[in-house]
C-alpha cells in the first residue's frame, strides 16, 4: 500500500469582492477587521506568488495579490500596514523587464523583497544586479552575517530554496548584507527605511524555516492584526450583496460543487428568496448528476433551483470542436445564454417590476489566474469557461464572493456556514464538465463512454478509502484506439486515462502513487464493463509541467 498525503491545510481567509459586468471589472476591498492590517503583494510573475499570499493568510492576516503595475493610489487604497515584492522570471536589466512605481519604496511602510523583489529594490535605488557568476536553483545553506528583525529568533545558517540566474553585486547607498550563500548576496536590508530583502524564497514548504521568517515581517516589523476569520468574511460579504443587489433578483449558476454551492448559500444568507439558482444540464455532467444535483440542493440546502436540460443545444454547438481553448469558450457563451433567457422567464412569471441583474459564480482564484494575465506578467494557462470564456457584453452583471478564495478556504467558509460535508467535501470538478476531459471532439457516444468509465474510478476510489484525501480523481478519454483482444477476438477501441492527484489548492499537484490493486480494479472493471474501452494507462504527471485537467 503507497502512501496518500492529505493536501489541506487550515489556512484563514482574505478575499475582494468582484463585480463585473458589460466587459468591465469593478473591485472594492472588503473591509478588514483593522484597516491597517492588510499585506499587499505586487506580483512580478512569479510561480509561487500565490504562496506568499496563503502562508499570510495562515496567520489570520487579511492579504491581496495585485499587479506589479498597480498604480501607488491602489496599493495605497488597501491602507497596508506592508508591502512584498514578489519573485518573477525576468532579468531587473532587461528592456521589457515587469515594474513596479519605484514611489513604492519610498512609502515609509515596510517592504519585503523576495527574489526578484529584491534585485529589483537594488536596481531601483542606486545598486547594480549581473548575471551570477553562479546560478542558484534548489536548496541552499546561507549564512546570516547580519542580525535584522527579520531574522529575529532564527538560527545562523538556514536551509533555503533559491531559483535564480541574477545576483546583487553592488548593494545601494544605505543597505547593509544580511545573509550570503558560498556564492552571493542573499539577503539586504536597509532597516532606516523600513526595507529588507532576501534572494531565496521563504514561501515554500523547501525553506523550513520560512514561515518563521514571513511571520517576523507580518507581526514582529508590520505590527498586523491576525483578526481575519470565516466570520468576519461571512458578515462583510452578506453585507455588501445586500447593499449592491438591492431590492433587486439575482441567479446562481449552480453546478453541485463546493464553489458554486458556497456561493449560493452566501448569496441566499443576504437577500433570501430573490435568489434563484439554475442548474443546466450541458450535455457533459457525470452520470445521473442532473438528477443528483437537484436534490441535494433542495434537500440539503433550501436553495430555490430551476433545472434546465439544454444537453442538446450545448452538444450541437460543441459538435467538431477539438480546440480546448473554442470548447470552454462556447460553453462560458451558452451558459449565459441560457441564464440570460431563465432571468427573463423569472421575471415573467413574477410579473415583477425590478429586474435581474445579478448573476451569482462560483469562480475561485485558481479560475482567475490560470484564465488572465491579471497578475502582472503572469502567463494565460487556459481559459476557464466563467472567467475567460465569458462573453464581453452580458446583460447580467456579475457577483463572485469567492473569486480571490482558494478551495480549501471556501470549504472552511462552508463549514461556518454549517453546510454538510457531503457537499463541502466534494472533490472539485470542472465548469466545462466531461468537455475538458474529452480530448478531441465531443459527441454524445462519446460522453456516454467517459460517464460510464468516470463512475467507475469515483466508486473505487471511494470504496478504497482514498476519496477524502486526494484532491481530485477522474476518467480521461483520449481520442486513441488501439488493438486489443477479448475472447480471442481482435478489438479496436478508446484508451481511458485515469488521473489521480494531490494538492492544496490546485496551483500544483503532485500525481498520486494509487495502490496497485486499487488501479488493477479500475483497469479490469473499465474494459470488462464498458464496451468501446479497451486499454487503461495512468498520468503520472505533475503541475506543473502539466495541468490537472486534460484540457
Amino acid at each position: 500500500m503507497y502512501p496518500i498525503r492529505i493536501g489541506r491545510t487550515q489556512s484563514d481567509l482574505c478575499a475582494l469582492f468582484y463585480l463585473r459586468g458589460s466587459g468591465q471589472i469593478y473591485n472594492e476591498a472588503v473591509p478588514t477587521p483593522n484597516s491597517n492590517s492588510t499585506i499587499v503583494i505586487l506580483d512580478f510573475g512569479a510561480q509561487y506568488t500565490q504562496l506568499i499570499a496563503r502562508r499570510i493568510r495562515e496567520f489570520n492576516v487579511f492579504s491581496v495579490v495585485i499587479p506589479c503595475t498597480a498604480s501607488l493610489n491602489e496599493v495605497l487604497s488597501y491602507k497596508p500596514a506592508g508591502v512584498i515584492l514578489s519573485g518573477g522570471p525576468s532579468s531587473v536589466y532587461d528592456d521589457d523587464a515587469p515594474k513596479a512605481d519605484p514611489a513604492v519604496l519610498a512609502l515609509g511602510m515596510p517592504i519585503l523583497g523576495i527574489c526578484y523583489g529584491m534585485q529589483f529594490i537594488a536596481h531601483h535605488l542606486g545598486g547594480k544586479v549581473e548575471p551570477a557568476a553562479k546560478r542558484e536553483y534548489g536548496n541552499a545553506m546561507i549564512d546570516i552575517v547580519a542580525q535584522t528583525k527579520i531574522f529575529g529568533g532564527l538560527p545562523e545558517q538556514l536551509d533555503v530554496w533559491m531559483s535564480h540566474g541574477d545576483s546583487v553585486v553592488d548593494m545601494p547607498p544605505g543597505f547593509k548584507l544580511t545573509a550570503k550563500t558560498e556564492h552571493a548576496p542573499a539577503g539586504i536590508a536597509d532597516e532606516k527605511r523600513k526595507i529588507w530583502a532576501v534572494q531565496f524564497h521563504p514561501e515554500v514548504h523547501h525553506t523550513p524555516q520560512g514561515t518563521e521568517l514571513l511571520h517576523n515581517f507580518v507581526f514582529d516589523i508590520c505590527g498586523a492584526k491576525a483578526d481575519w476569520t470565516p466570520e468576519h468574511f461571512i458578515q462583510t460579504t452578506v453585507e455588501k450583496i445586500k447593499q449592491q443587489v438591492g431590492s433587486g433578483h439575482a441567479i446562481c449558476g449552480l453546478s453541485g460543487g463546493v464553489d458554486s454551492s458556497v456561493a449560493a448559500v452566501l448569496v441566499q444568507r443576504a437577500i433570501g428568496d430573490r435568489l434563484t439558482c439554475i442548474f443546466v444540464n450541458n450535455g457533459v455532467l457525470r452520470k445521473d448528476e442532473f438528477t443528483k444535483v437537484q436534490a441535494t440542493m433542495r434537500e440539503k440546502l433550501g436553495l430555490k433551483v430551476v433545472a434546465v436540460d439544454a444537453s442538446k443545444r450545448f452538444l450541437s454547438q460543441l459538435g467538431g470542436i477539438t480546440d480546448p481553448e473554442t470548447k470552454r469558450k462556447i460553453i462560458g457563451r451558452e451558459f449565459i445564454t441560457v441564464f440570460d433567457d431563465e432571468a427573463a422567464k423569472i421575471l415573467a412569471a413574477e410579473a415583477s417590476d425590478s429586474e435581474v441583474a445579478w448573476l451569482v459564480q462560483g469562480t475561485l482564484y485558481p479560475d482567475v489566474i490560470e484564465s488572465s494575465s491579471v497578475k502582472g506578467p503572469s502567463q494565460t494557462i487556459k481559459s476557464h469557461h466563467n472567467v475567460g470564456g465569458l462573453p464581453e457584453n452580458m446583460k447580467l452583471k456579475l457577483i463572485e464572493p469567492l473569486r480571490d478564495l482558494f478551495k480549501d478556504e471556501v470549504r472552511r467558509i462552508g463549514r461556518d456556514l454549517k453546510m454538510p460535508d457531503e457537499i463541502l467535501d466534494r472533490q472539485p470538478f470542472p465548469g466545462p464538465g466531461l468537455a475538458v476531459r474529452i480530448v478531441g471532439e465531443i459527441t454524445p457516444d462519446r460522453v456516454a463512454l467517459l460517464q460510464e468509465a468516470d463512475e467507475i474510478v469515483v466508486t473505487e476510489i471511494k470504496r478504497a478509502g482514498l476519496y477524502g484525501k486526494l484532491w481530485q480523481s477522474f476518467a480521461v478519454l483520449l481520442p486513441v484506439k488501439s488493438v486489443g483482444v477479448m475472447g480471442d477476438q481482435r478489438t479496436y477501441a478508446y484508451t481511458c486515462a485515469i488521473r489521480a492527484v494531490e494538492s492544496e489548492d490546485g496551483m500544483t499537484a503532485d500525481w498520486a502513487p494509487l495502490p496497485y490493486e486499487v488501479l488493477k480494479t479500475i483497469s479490469s472493471r473499465i474494459v470488462n464493463e464498458i464496451r468501446g474501452i479497451n486499454r487503461v494507462v495512468y498520468d503520472i504527471t505533475s503541475k506543473p509541467p502539466g495541468t490537472i485537467e486534460w484540457e
